[in-house]
């Protein structure tokens, strides 16, 4: 396991990576409006990351279908739950859910992150969906420190978007990340026994993602490979937020203070 763990110097550069990262974010979704398209906003995110001295990690990213993600921010829209590509034809309008999900190496080590805007008014159904999916990874969060086991993350995650009336997704998981994407180990936003358990040590660097869905927590994968859609046509939202175990429990580097 110690190809999990990194270093406080590697640390240290995740916290600049992590704390750029989430002013990139953040300037993208005070841009974000109706009538903009998602490729303007991906233009966007790729500049700013640059200007940050920073590389886009998504873009040029192979994926299972052999094709290379094309861009630099994943843009899903309502019931597209992640991997949403960029496009010139694709338009945002009043009462959509953006997803965006982003990640950026600086000074060689990776982080990640997403956020899920509320573009205009929404509904009073799609505010809820909203909280209650970042609500659950904080409580996810507040379980970890060094000693603890992913499967109570996962089972914080789970109890509180399901006792709110919505599903968690299955097929798409957390992961371990730093020197790169995607690394070991992977981290269910539920509880199986199928998955192994992992004990958390100091020094391990995951990026947590619940993804949640207004239906029924099944997906399935779009013509373009990419993107995964909900089964049943409902709404979906997504927030992540890399973070390091410390002695003190979870620190969260995606985070600008």
């Amino acid at each position: 396991m110690n190809e999990w763990i990194k270093t406080e110097e590697e640390i240290g550069r995740m916290r600049q990576s992590g704390k750029r990262l989430a002013l990139v974010l953040e300037t993208v979704i005070e841009s974000v409006c109706p009538g903009m398209t998602t490729l303007a906003v991906d233009v966007l995110a790729e500049r700013l990351i640059r200007e940050q001295g920073g590389i886009p990690i998504f873009k040029g990213y192979g994926g299972g279908s052999g094709r290379p993600f094309p861009a630099t921010v994943c843009t899903s829209l309502n019931n597209e739950v992640v991997h949403g590509i960029p496009n010139q034809e694709r338009v945002i309008r009043d009462g959509d859910l953006l997803k965006l999900d982003i990640g950026m190496r600086y000074d060689g080590m990776v982080t990640d992150m997403a956020r899920t805007v509320a573009v205009g008014t929404i509904s009073d159904e799609a505010k809820k969906l909203l909280r209650v999916t970042e609500e659950s990874l904080s409580c996810g969060i507040q379980t970890l420190c060094p000693g603890g086991r992913l499967s109570v993350y996962a089972r914080a995650v789970q109890e509180h978007v399901e006792k709110n009336g919505f599903s968690v997704v299955r097929d798409l998981v957390g992961h371990g990340v730093g020197r790169e994407l995607h690394e070991e180990p992977q981290v269910p936003n539920y509880y199986s026994s199928s998955f192994r358990e992992v004990v958390l040590r100091k020094g391990m660097a995951l990026a947590l993602e619940p993804m949640v869905n207004l239906g029924g927590f099944a997906v399935t994968i779009a013509p373009d490979d990419w993107t995964f859609v909900t089964k049943d046509g409902s709404l979906s939202a997504h927030f992540e937020d890399t973070v390091v175990i410390t002695e003190k429990g979870a620190e969260i580097v995606t985070r600008r203070f």
